[in-house]
């Protein structure tokens, strides 16, 4: 494919310098054909699936657009969701760098409506959001697009797949008939065609060839199953792979958070994201995940778009999507920014297996059948892994207590060589025992108080619809703790009690009670439990 080059798309140099400093040498298909129509006015309909590159094709155009001298809003992008409002918002203001004065405001629900109305009356730019919040600030008079010279619907198919049809033609109607309209989707559906043919005019179609809809640099494969033992291939294939952070896709809330429960309880520091948790918790799971204090996220494919973490090692479709774009999406997650990537799906049965085919064709790659990693191979994984670790460690000073112990030791009569097996055995049990974790799980969760253990009260309970996943994801998230030295958790109508690890009494005390911490809208304390009588 002929290479293009930034500099001759009519671009200012503002714009050019901004792209420098973020090391683009060359734009991708999709944007070397919308910047120019874009910055001259014309509607644009761009079919571009992710991946090409599609939010600086309008968000570079939308930047020079912009007179930053006028403090009224010039450009509109609509998003599907609050994850992804916040990708585009983020990616415009490292594009507008070096334009003074400029600024965007990311709109969406969930979100302090008052910080909303103030940046907005401050003057904003461009204001990235999703419709339902859009109309709200449009009722209220504190976003007026009068003003408007262009106008984004970003995922459009997304957007008409979650129903906002009606909210997108209602802030369409009150769009200048002057300014343009630009459109991108991964499908041309009927309803997309009839958006187009209604509010666009002359409208230049734009299609971004795909060879692969999937990235080179990422392992994909798939594992071929029972359905009983999926979640034992999960903890195989973390234990096998260690991904420094790893994604897990399941297509429903319900399965997500019975999921979440059971690799917590099986040792594995994972957390929830779907739809039903509201900002401040999409926020802390999104922290924790980044920051890798919960470094396996399980999602629903909706509330996973946006999510830009450029460190996911590893996917994992625990269920087969039910949409093939959807695995698109899904695998895109991971091999980012050039680094290496695995995907593995869990196929269960012939319904799984013709769904896969489907979506080889769809997405033009070939999935190839593997074995899951035996026993003996996750062992000798976890040895590896532990031994270039331990040689890390080997090349720093060592301390005198240290040896002044191995000394002690040595003096009751024991050879290096069997102080050195003893402590490498102490290391190594806690990561071989994990390898078989529902029979840890069996005995964390039996019910007895383990010892070194603090028991705190909750003052919410199943009236509130708490989870152990909400819980135990809230104390990790806030106390910066791994959820695997959070224990049992007790659930009853109007409290809870959980279990943690004594080292983390204080930081779970000051982390909770510190701060307005919120599980599913309503305001938590907590405090060390009474002891039972």
């Amino acid at each position: 494919m002929k290479k293009f080059n930034f500099k001759h798309l009519g671009l200012s140099q503002e714009s050019l310098d901004a792209v420098e400093d973020l090391g683009f040498e060359q734009p991708t298909e999709i944007q070397h054909e919308s910047i120019p129509h874009i910055l001259k006015g014309r509607d644009v309909i761009g079919h571009s699936r992710t991946g090409t590159g599609k939010t600086l094709a309008f968000g570079l155009p939308a930047v020079d657009i912009v007179n930053e001298n006028q403090h009224v809003t010039q450009v509109l992008v609509l998003c599907p969701t609050r994850e992804l409002t916040e990708q585009v918002s983020g990616e415009i203001r490292k594009v507008s760098t070096y334009k003074m004065g400029l600024k965007v405001v990311a709109i969406y629900g969930g979100a302090s409506m008052p910080d909303q109305i103030r940046k907005l009356r401050n003057g904003a730019h461009i204001v990235v959001g999703t419709p339902g919040r859009i109309m709200d600030h449009m009722r209220r008079k504190t976003l007026k697009l009068n003003n408007l010279q262009l106008m984004v619907l970003d995922e459009a198919d997304e957007m008409l797949n979650m129903g906002f049809r009606d909210d997108i033609e209602t802030v369409l109607k009150d769009v200048p008939e002057e300014s343009s309209m630009v459109l991108f989707s991964a499908t041309m559906s009927r309803d997309i065609m009839r958006i187009t043919k209604n509010y666009q005019t002359n409208a230049k179609v734009i299609k971004a060839v795909d060879q692969s809809l999937t990235v080179a640099t990422v392992d994909q494969w798939y594992v071929d199953i029972r359905k009983a033992n999926k979640l034992m291939a999960v903890h195989a294939l973390l234990k096998y792979h260690t991904p420094k952070l790893a994604l897990i896709f399941c297509n429903t809330k319900r399965m997500v958070d019975d999921l979440v429960s059971k690799l917590q309880q099986g040792g594995v520091s994972a957390v929830a994201l779907h739809g039903d948790l509201n900002q401040n918790a999409r926020n802390r799971v999104m922290s924790g995940f980044r920051s890798g204090a919960m470094p396996v996220l399980v999602a629903t494919d909706v509330a996973a778009r946006g999510i830009d973490v450029d460190d996911v090692e590893m996917v994992i479709n625990y269920d087969i999507p039910q949409d093939d774009e959807y695995y698109v999406h899904r695998i895109g997650r991971t091999g980012r920014a050039g680094r290496e990537g695995r995907a593995v799906t869990l196929v269960c049965g012939k319904n799984d297996k013709k769904r896969l085919q489907l979506i080889e064709r769809y997405a033009k790659v070939r999935i190839q059948s593997r074995q899951l990693p035996s026993r003996r191979e996750i062992e000798s994984s976890l040895n590896d892994k532990y031994v270039e670790s331990f040689l890390l460690e080997m090349e720093l000073p060592a301390g005198d207590q240290y040896f002044t112990l191995l000394d002690m030791i040595k003096a009751k009569g024991h050879s290096e060589r069997k102080i050195a097996s003893v402590l490498l055995r102490m290391a190594l049990e806690k990561k071989v025992a994990a390898i078989a974790p529902s029979v840890d799980a069996d005995a964390k969760h039996s019910g007895a108080r383990e010892a070194n253990m603090v028991r705190f009260f909750i003052n919410v309970g199943k009236k509130d619809r708490i989870s152990a996943s909400d819980i135990v994801g809230c104390i990790a998230g806030e106390s910066s703790i791994s959820s695997s030295s959070i224990g049992k958790v007790d659930i009853f109508e109007n409290f809870s009690f959980v279990e943690v690890a004594q080292q983390h009494k204080q930081a779970v005390l000051t982390g909770i009670n510190n701060s307005d911490v919120r599980i599913r809208n309503r305001s938590i304390s907590i405090d060390v439990a009474k002891a039972r009588k």
